[in-house]
């Protein structure tokens, strides 16, 4: 879960690792999300890409749409982190669309900004980007992701390129890793997969938790957890094994050692190539699974 502990920790990562001081990462993070360029898929198919609206309960949803050039394929919906929709996401939506998906990645913050909220290179370690992101995120509940996640699937099915015979995938990172469980858990007999990257939030003791959830859904998991997050919470990837396990669901839960909460966006400050691309093959393997 983002938060000044989580930049206090990451900070800490950064410095024992010997890699950059602050201010020389500072400098680094102005183009950040431009110089990482994630490596295309083999066989990468063509694309097609554009900005797209969305209607929801609550308003309009701006949204970027990637999806291969012919056919009908899967559809995925990707939530981003807590920083919202951006480049970097972009990217990511388009590597897997080149893989095989029609990708919808989603602005979570359309209530309260259309497009993005920050500027390539911010970073949530900033105190003065905290402070503008929060408000965002403090907009949203589970019921908006419910009702929001309905609606990104709607679209999805209306659309020519999605094969709706086939079940859809969602992903969430960070803060997001909880919505895509709750639409897991709304809408069962559509969501056949999801992927949380190190998500926040999803075993607690509160009695809204999204593993309490999962008895609801029929969705295989992949459950991506930064090194740091599971020392701070070591039981929550006990309760999420037991829970989808009592469910007879199938999940990989794993701890990526090493890497930090936030590996896996390519603009992120804790960046790490070699589990993100770790995170990205066992994603792969399980929409290959669960969507076929």
């Amino acid at each position: 879960m983002c938060d000044d502990n989580t930049v206090a920790e990451n900070e800490a990562y950064l410095k024992k690792a010997g890699r950059l001081s602050r201010r020389d990462f500072t400098t680094l993070a102005a183009g950040a999300g431009a110089a990482i360029i994630l490596p295309a898929p083999a066989n990468a198919m063509s694309v097609e890409a554009s900005n797209v609206t969305i209607q929801t309960l609550d308003g309009e949803a701006d949204g970027y749409f990637i999806h291969p050039t012919k056919g009908k394929n899967p559809g995925v919906i990707i939530w981003p982190d807590i920083m919202g929709i951006r480049p970097a996401f972009r990217q990511m939506g388009e590597r897997l669309a080149q893989s095989g998906y029609s990708v919808l990645v989603v602005n979570p913050y359309y209530r309260t900004a259309k497009g993005d909220v920050i500027e390539e290179g911010e970073s949530f370690s900033d105190p003065a980007v905290r402070e503008r992101l929060l408000p965002h995120a403090r907009s949203l509940s589970p019921e908006t992701t419910v009702t929001d996640g309905q609606a990104f699937v709607a679209f999805l099915d209306e659309s020519k390129t999605v094969d709706k015979k086939r079940k859809i995938g969602v992903t969430g990172y960070c803060m997001t890793g909880s919505f895509a469980m709750r639409c897991a858990a709304a809408m069962p007999d559509r969501i056949g997969a999801i992927g949380s990257f190190h998500g926040g939030g999803l075993a607690t003791d509160e009695p809204t938790s999204p593993h309490l959830l999962i008895p609801q859904m029929k969705a295989g998991a992949l459950i991506a957890i930064a090194e740091n997050d599971d020392e701070r919470d070591p039981d929550a990837k006990v309760k999420l094994r037991e829970a989808y396990d009592a469910a007879g669901l199938p999940a990989k839960i794993e701890v990526y050692e090493g890497a930090m909460h936030g590996w896996c966006p390519p603009d992120s400050r804790v960046y790490n190539h070699a589990q993100a691309e770790h995170a990205w093959s066992h994603l792969l393997t399980l929409f290959a699974d669960a969507l076929a």
